[in-house]
């Protein structure tokens, strides 16, 4: 099936969300975070975009941005998960995918003031809905600016934030205000997949690495190795064996001791 395009508009802003790949958490450490503060730079100083929302999470990152041209978006996000896909497989040692599908955006209107602050709410509000911290203040997202009024480098207050009072500390009050009255929706139950019922109670264990042996140091799984038999058992079983292959065979009483210098012998005979 292919991709829907993107709806690309002038004078939109976008709300973008990258995860990592498989989900997993590469963005928890500090260092990560500072060279992931320095790629944004270096993408706002490339492409001049409006980032006005940031929040970098653990595995996962949301911006509020908008671009000079429509067209810009893909340009801002190819590059800036190309760049740091680039430095953090090198950082962490690792190789292959680093951030999961493509980027995740929805767009809406930059005069729209109640989509804007909702969303600038809703990224804010991330570390604690996820129970990080127990208030808005957090060291990798742009809510200080808007409750302190700092200057964090990177980001701006949106228009509708701006809109909120005559001066920027009746915006910060209103929107403190705001941000206390968000309560975050309960995330909806995980959907049954194919194979659920399937797999029910089954858990792959992780393979060990100890004792590792190469294929020509293994040793052959054979009948009276893998099951408990009587001798009796363990001749019919030999028997049925080499019958299947087009060999007939006298059994006798020491046929469990004799068989390997018999089928030697009977080789030689042949050949």
């Amino acid at each position: 099936m292919p991709r829907q395009p993107r709806e690309l508009k002038p004078g939109y802003c976008y709300h973008v969300t990258t995860r990592c790949n498989n989900r997993e958490f590469h963005l928890n450490r500090r260092e990560c975070r500072n060279v992931f503060l320095y790629a944004i730079k270096k993408a706002l100083d490339k492409f001049k975009f409006k980032l006005y929302g940031l929040c970098i999470m653990s595995n996962h990152v949301h911006y509020l941005l908008e671009p000079t041209q429509p067209e810009d978006l893909p340009k801002i996000m190819h590059w800036l998960n190309w760049y740091t896909a680039m430095c953090f497989n090198r950082m962490l040692k690792r190789i292959g995918h680093f951030w999961e599908k493509r980027y995740h955006s929805s767009g809406f209107e930059n005069t729209d003031k109640e989509r804007a602050l909702n969303t600038l709410r809703y990224i804010h509000a991330n570390p604690k809905a996820a129970r990080i911290n127990q208030g808005f203040f957090y060291d990798f997202s742009n809510y200080g600016i808007h409750d302190r009024l700092t200057d964090d480098g990177l980001t701006q207050w949106h228009p509708a934030f701006l809109s909120l009072g005559k001066s920027l500390e009746e915006c910060a009050e209103k929107y403190k205000g705001f941000c206390r009255r968000y309560k975050p929706k309960a995330k909806p139950q995980k959907q049954s997949h194919w194979g659920s019922k399937l797999l029910a109670g089954i858990s792959l264990k992780p393979k060990s690495k100890k004792n590792k042996s190469s294929p020509g140091q293994m040793k052959l799984a054979l009948p009276w190795d893998l099951y408990q038999v009587s001798d009796i058992g363990l001749m019919f079983i030999t028997h049925s064996a080499i019958a299947l292959a087009g060999t007939s065979l006298i059994l006798g009483t020491a046929f469990r001791f004799s068989y390997p210098r018999f089928t030697a012998s009977r080789l030689r005979h042949h050949y």
